[in-house]
């Protein structure tokens, strides 16, 4: 029989429909071009609606959401982009979030690659609600333990790997929770994460400073020294004072359980 003869339900283009969220023309004609083969149908409409779709990927995708997971000792944190903020609250969106997040789970340490899986998984909501997106980034991290911290807008986020001991999952929210709020945003666990040509332009600024003022050379050293102790307090996230100690007088350091180290931090925002 062929294709312009071929007789469709209106279940059938319903099915389709169901599975794919199009349109029931678009369905129907899905339908017919495959005489009745729902899967060829579904690919189909697939392959047509992702060519249509990529002729918009100039469009602009400046909102979205950024999620995380932690499943025993493995944590990813990934971006996915969109053009609307009401696409971005799209159930079907977030689920598709959710899903990307543990795909992310399944690839391997580092750097999260977009998979195959993940494109599809992403084109499947791409091409159902006619917008723009991607998936922006990833990282996936193996280690202890883990938290981890989403903003309520979903758009920013932070996980955070610790070794050495236990640390009750409220504290280590809260600890990703510091580095997504803190300002300034922390550049580095402690001194040494912080980069050497970070340290050094900070300290030639400040030496810099104090010689304008008139100081001697050994003064203007001293208060080069007492500048970058400063900054090292302001900007390692250790030395931060907490965001969520009421009385702001407590570090990081000091609200971490005798023992716990944090090995290391993530922190996404979206766009960033």
């Amino acid at each position: 029989m062929g294709a312009s003869t071929v007789n469709i339900s209106a279940k059938d283009v319903m099915t389709l429909r169901e599975r794919t969220g199009l349109g029931m023309m678009d369905c129907k004609e899905a339908l017919i071009q495959n005489n009745g083969d729902m899967k060829a149908a579904e690919e189909w409409l697939r392959a047509k609606m992702k060519g249509k779709m990529d002729t918009r990927t100039e469009r602009t995708t400046a909102e979205g959401r950024i999620s995380t997971a932690i499943k025993g000792g493995e944590a990813v944190i990934v971006e996915i982009r969109c053009e609307t903020d009401f696409t971005a609250r799209n159930d079907d969106f977030q689920k598709m979030v959710k899903d990307v997040t543990n795909l992310a789970m399944q690839a391997p340490a580092g750097e999260v690659a977009a998979s195959d899986a993940i494109k599809k998984r992403v084109d499947d909501v791409r091409i159902t609600t006619g917008e723009n997106m991607s998936y922006a980034r990833g990282q996936h991290l193996k280690g202890e333990a883990f938290g981890s911290y989403i903003h309520h807008d979903g758009k920013r986020g932070a996980i955070i790997q610790i070794e050495g001991g236990t640390a009750d999952a409220e504290l280590l929210s809260g600890i990703c929770m510091h580095v997504v709020a803190h300002v300034p945003t922390p550049i580095g666990v402690e001194e040494k994460d912080v980069p050497a040509d970070t340290m050094k332009q900070v300290q030639n600024a400040a030496i810099e400073e104090a010689k304008a003022s008139g100081k001697p050379e050994q003064i203007a050293q001293k208060i080069a020294e007492g500048k970058v102790r400063k900054y090292l307090e302001e900007n390692t996230l250790l030395h931060q004072k907490f965001v969520k100690d009421p009385a702001g007088k407590l570090s990081v350091k000091d609200v971490l359980p005798k023992g716990v180290k944090i090995v290391k931090f993530v922190r996404y925002v979206l766009g960033g």
